[in-house]
């Protein structure tokens, strides 16, 4: 079996913690890989978590989505908090060390880690 057929039957058969999971250490990796990475780098790394965090929040927003509402509401006000921090990260204001902190909490959280 190639890796994209193996690659394609694990999408198909992961549970949505998992799919999430990944998604979110996909992103990290790319914002811990930026370091001294060219402006377009940095600006591409933002965008695939701002991309994640946004898709997130669309589905919090969705009436169809069975976390409870705080919970929700919370995912939707990171989700705003990771657009504006990334702003600041591209003006040179802020670095990305605290979007890579939120984003291995929510990681832990999706492993079933306790809070440290």
């Amino acid at each position: 079996m190639t890796y994209d057929a193996y690659a394609k039957a694990q999408r198909d058969t992961a549970a949505p913690r998992d799919t999430e999971y990944r998604a979110f250490a996909k992103s990290t990796r790319a914002l811990l890989a930026i370091g001294d990475a060219d402006r377009q780098h940095l600006a591409d790394a933002l965008h695939v978590n701002r991309s994640l965090w946004e898709a997130l929040a669309n589905d919090c927003a969705s009436e169809a989505n069975d976390l409870p509402e705080e919970t929700r509401a919370r995912i939707i006000g990171l989700a705003r908090w990771v657009g504006e921090h990334s702003r600041r990260v591209l003006r040179q204001e802020e670095t990305v060390d605290a979007l890579i902190d939120v984003n291995r909490i929510i990681m832990d959280g999706l492993a079933g880690k306790a809070p440290v």
